[in-house]
């Protein structure tokens, strides 16, 4: 369901949309470098120190408390839609912990008097769809009357200590696998640029509703070193914070990681995000692409990705069972797409 025909479209009322609107990575960490984290505080395992996906409190001997807060702006104008995709996208940060999901609170802010109460019901609806075919009920939440519609939510879940994965666990030798397509993104600008046909509307909608339960399959999985979940920072973004926290290098193949094709062909006709080059001043100093590399590779590797895929470094020997995982759980995109290297944090990039 769409907007009334007297109500303005949700992505004409916030000046970004889904993770794209997400603080560049090097200004973030300039604004929370006087920041105290929590780790001094002895039952945290993860605070904020490693720019992991959430915090893990130890509850008990074989059991963790992981807590995450994720909400955006929206990404597409079907409200209904646009619940579900933050909700999803939300739910993915307990996922990347190698934790399930137990209940959620939402974090609502909606323009009161622009947009109907039905629309913002809907919104609501599409995340507790979400969180319900996950047995993680939205339990409460707190709302706002805001200039900008924002919707998501602060997550909980649970996980034996032994089965936590962080980003900073990938070794030298581990394979890299990547979950889900690139190109998200550009569809977000093709669409608020009403340039997306239905074809990737769907191919969009499909991407950002398909939740990254194989991460919590992964913590059984002895190989699986490390994981995160790739959002606004783009793939550049995220594993350069996971080689910052491993104290580890990567390889990338550019032609073994999945893009989605109408992406990459929105891209050759000029559209794309503000928030890809963004991102790639903030980790190109530490990363070595081909000579030639063209702009649109470039813009690719640094889309921002809305609700995005499980970026996973295991042991050579576990990689097919993690494939075998992404696949069952219907991540047929998922994909071996370079190496862990020992040395320092850089991402070498193969053509």
């Amino acid at each position: 369901m769409s907007p009334t025909p007297t109500e303005p479209r949700l992505t004409s009322l916030a000046h970004g949309g889904g993770c794209g609107c997400k603080i560049a990575p090097d200004l973030l960490r300039a604004i929370l470098l006087k920041t105290p984290g929590a780790g001094a505080h002895a039952a945290f395992m993860v605070d904020a120190a490693t720019s992991d996906d959430a915090a893990v409190y130890r509850l008990s001997d074989d059991m963790t408390l992981v807590a995450t807060t994720d909400f955006f702006m929206p990404i597409v104008d079907d409200p209904y839609e646009f619940g579900r995709i933050a909700a999803t996208n939300a739910l993915s940060d307990i996922y990347a912990m190698g934790a399930r999901p137990i209940f959620s609170l939402a974090i609502v802010g909606m323009p009161i008097g622009r947009l109907s109460a039905l629309t913002i019901s809907r919104i609501l609806e599409g995340g507790q769809t979400v969180c319900n075919a996950v047995s993680a009920p939205v339990a409460g939440g707190h709302s706002i009357d805001s200039v900008e519609p924002i919707y998501g939510l602060a997550a909980l879940g649970l996980a034996h200590p032994d089965k936590i994965r962080t980003n900073a666990g990938a070794r030298g030798g581990d394979v890299l696998i990547l979950g889900k397509p690139l190109g998200v993104g550009v569809f977000s600008a093709a669409l608020k640029q009403e340039k997306l046909d239905q074809a990737g509307y769907e191919t969009m909608i499909s991407s950002t509703t398909l939740l990254n339960t194989p991460g919590a399959d992964f913590a059984e999985i002895d190989g699986v070193h490390a994981m995160t979940d790739v959002t606004g920072f783009g793939l550049l973004g995220h594993l350069s914070e996971m080689c910052i926290a491993s104290g580890a290098g990567a390889r990338l193949r550019e032609g073994a990681v999945p893009v989605f094709e109408a992406a990459r062909k929105l891209l050759a006709d000029g559209v794309k995000t503000g928030a890809s080059e963004r991102n790639w001043n903030a980790v190109k100093a530490d990363v070595q692409p081909p000579s030639d590399w063209p702009a649109l590779s470039r813009d690719l590797f640094t889309d921002p990705q809305t609700s995005g895929g499980l970026l996973v470094a295991c042991a050579p020997d576990s990689a097919q069972e993690v494939l075998s995982t992404f696949h069952r759980r219907g991540h047929d995109a998922a994909a071996v797409i370079g190496e862990v290297e020992d040395g320092p944090a850089r991402i070498m990039i193969e053509a």
